[in-house]
């Protein structure tokens, strides 16, 4: 199975200079935990509800803070076009549980999550990843900042 056959295809996208508070509310209002940070048609960042929490709050900045500051600058994604394994063997790699999803010109067409990539993959394959995401630490962990 490809990715592009369970992706989300609609997907908000953040500016670097939005307010956590109005990044906040397009999370609840879409009811998602993540939004692909967006330079016009650069993909710049993501930010998650963690790291709203964690880079926003819990390091004092307030709602007011920009998404630009607390969001995650370290990049991953997956094509469109590649199989469902080979983008959980990302996440697992990564420790991460989203991928935005890029066309082979560069433009954001999705976003994928784990749940999303579960249902076509092997039962192995899916609780090797689960298992590989939850590990303590690794790149992405924010309490390393």
């Amino acid at each position: 199975m490809k990715v592009s056959e369970c992706m989300t295809r609609e997907v908000e996208i953040a500016s670097p200079e939005m307010t956590l508070r109005e990044a906040a509310r397009r999370m609840a209002d879409c009811d998602v935990g993540a939004l692909p940070v967006g330079d016009g048609a650069r993909l710049v960042g993501m930010l998650t509800d963690r790291d709203i929490a964690i880079r926003g709050v819990a390091q004092g900045r307030g709602p007011d803070a920009t998404v630009g500051e607390a969001m995650s600058a370290e990049l991953c994604w997956c094509y469109e076009d590649e199989d469902v394994d080979d983008a959980l063997q990302q996440l697992a790699e990564e420790q991460i549980r989203r991928l935005p999803v890029i066309s082979r010109d560069d433009r954001l067409v999705g976003i994928v999550s784990i749940g999303d990539l579960t249902g076509g993959a092997q039962p192995q394959q899916t609780g090797r990843t689960l298992s590989a995401i939850s590990r303590h630490g690794g790149q992405h962990s924010q309490s390393l900042q």
